[in-house]
């Protein structure tokens, strides 16, 4: 099959670019570089260098793919509070300009990656995908608003589509920056000598998913023949931001203090995902990978990534 990956040089979407080339599919990837980096890109297979508003190019990228994952995004909570006008720009219109782009080329299905922060405050855990739609931050509000523009459009013009709500996820790969993957966060304050910086009292949970199983659910859902499904990603285990920060103190040995600061306004207090929906999906299978069995590979790549901190995030 041949398949089109928008941020396809990014954090998750390199990886699920990497498991399709791993499995055998024809895979072209469409990324900005904005965050993405080229070296993440599996080797010897089509990179467009486009960004995902310019529809002329996305369609052009498209033409003979039979499935797009749209994983290109702005991807933080935090920074969209501040930056809202942009978050909406790239992760609405951005989704938009897709959508047609995929009506122009003729693709056949879409796969759109959501998030958890659609929900909100939980006001129950684990969360199904019945649960209330009430975001707290412009974030979860473009995210609910372009899964609403995918489940319109996409049967009017003929495409199946699905769309996966990811939680919390960890992995290699994870650009370091003071707004995502609150992991990746603190495996680089340990390595730099710095304190640990915890919102809040560290108590709140999130459901934290390694990036390989977030691949692994993306294109076993982009291969099958469901439409118009929805499905939370996690694995339905949640672990305390004060832990993760405990675990990774241990595992890198650093000597460091945590530090509390106020909690980080339009972040829910805990969140754990309902993944019986992404079972049914998947034919009963389920991400099941530990943080405590991944945990030592993502302080590795961050140690041989160090680079990315101090020098420029574009470069390849």
């Amino acid at each position: 099959m041949r398949i089109a990956i928008t941020g396809g040089a990014g954090f998750i979407g390199s990886h699920v670019a990497g498991l399709c080339v791993e499995r055998g599919h024809d895979v072209i990837v469409i990324d900005d570089l904005s965050v993405g980096r080229l070296g993440n890109v599996p080797t010897d297979i089509p990179f467009v260098h486009a960004d995902i508003r310019d529809t002329a190019a996305v369609t052009t990228a498209l033409t003979g793919c039979e499935v797009v994952c749209h994983l290109a995004a702005r991807v933080s909570i935090r920074s969209a509070v501040a930056r809202f006008v942009d978050d909406a720009d790239v992760n609405v219109l951005g989704t938009l300009s897709v959508l047609e782009a995929a009506r122009n080329a003729g693709t056949k299905r879409i796969i759109y990656a959501s998030s958890m922060a659609v929900y909100g405050e939980p006001v129950r855990n684990p969360q199904t995908e019945l649960h209330p739609i009430h975001p707290t931050s412009p974030y979860g509000v473009g995210k609910h608003a372009a899964e609403q523009y995918v489940q319109t459009l996409a049967p009017l013009w003929g495409m199946t589509s699905t769309i996966l709500r990811y939680f919390n996820t960890y992995g290699p790969r994870q650009t370091p920056s003071p707004y995502v993957g609150v992991m990746t966060i603190f495996i680089q304050r340990c390595l730099q000598g710095q304190p640990l910086q915890i919102f809040g009292d560290g108590l709140q949970s999130r459901d934290f998913t390694y990036v390989g199983d977030i691949a692994e659910a993306t294109l076993r859902v982009a291969l099958s023949d469901r439409d118009g499904a929805l499905a939370n990603v996690g694995t339905g285990v949640g672990t305390s931001v004060k832990r993760i920060a405990e675990l990774i103190i241990e595992a890198t040995g650093a000597q460091v203090p945590i530090e509390h600061l106020p909690p980080a306004p339009g972040e829910a207090r805990d969140s754990l995902a309902d993944i019986a929906m992404l079972q049914t999906l998947c034919d009963g299978w389920s991400p099941a990978t530990r943080v405590e069995d991944k945990l030592h590979e993502v302080i590795e790549w961050n140690r041989e990534m160090q680079w990315l901190v101090e020098g420029d995030l574009a470069q390849p």
